[in-house]
């Protein structure tokens, strides 16, 4: 019998925004995923530097996923003193899951597309499978894409998964695009971003006085 799969959804969360939970919810939904771990990067080498403190980032994904009981927190980046890299991360989840169990690294389509700027990024497929969410009538174009990332999608390109790793398979988002940038942007500006915002997080941005509030 096939083990269950597990999405793993990584962000530096500054905020976390609903479009972050719109994909969570979509990809668990769409990819049969037992369920979902959100990570926070600490120090994300391809990345800036979050504004946020990681502690904060942390506890407002805490709220964020509060009362959904298919995710989960792996807070282990976050709380590190060194930067955040994918490829040991998954080896360290391999560890605890087994060789045997799915793992689908959750991806929008622009992290996709910077894929060869990352650390090691052509162990990825041996340590899981790529999910990549596209919104409608937005396919992914290989002439978008870096020549040696372009040859492992038209390879490893498929609607369906197999086995432990190694496909990339898309999935469509129906929500619209909430930009932690604006978000952050209306904050300092004193506006309220309304629905960008999962229940609780502005109250606790502007408790913690986050992002010039």
């Amino acid at each position: 019998m096939t083990e269950a799969a597990i999405g793993i959804l990584g962000g530096t969360f500054d905020p976390v925004h609903s479009a972050h939970l719109a994909l969570a919810k979509t990809a668990r939904r769409m990819l049969g995923l037992e369920r979902i771990l959100w990570i926070p990067a600490g120090q994300p080498r391809h990345r800036d530097t979050p504004l946020a403190p990681g502690t904060d980032r942390l506890a407002m994904v805490e709220l964020a996923i509060a009362g959904h009981s298919a995710f989960e927190i792996d807070a282990s980046e976050v709380l590190s003193e060194t930067p955040s890299y994918t490829v040991p991360t998954l080896e360290r989840l391999r560890t605890r899951f087994g060789t045997a169990r799915p793992l689908l690294l959750l991806l929008g389509a622009d992290a996709f597309l910077g894929l060869p700027t990352w650390h090691r990024w052509r162990e990825l497929f041996g340590l899981a499978h790529l999910a990549v969410a596209t919104r409608p009538g937005f396919a992914l174009d290989t002439a978008a894409m870096a020549a040696e990332l372009a040859a492992e999608f038209d390879s490893r390109h498929h609607d369906t998964i197999t086995g432990p790793a190694g496909t990339i398979t898309t999935f469509s988002l129906v929500a619209g695009t909430v930009s932690a940038t604006e978000t952050r942007a209306m904050l300092a500006a004193g506006q309220d971003p309304g629905d960008w915002l999962p229940p609780g997080i502005l109250d606790y941005i502007r408790t913690h006085h986050l992002y010039g509030t």
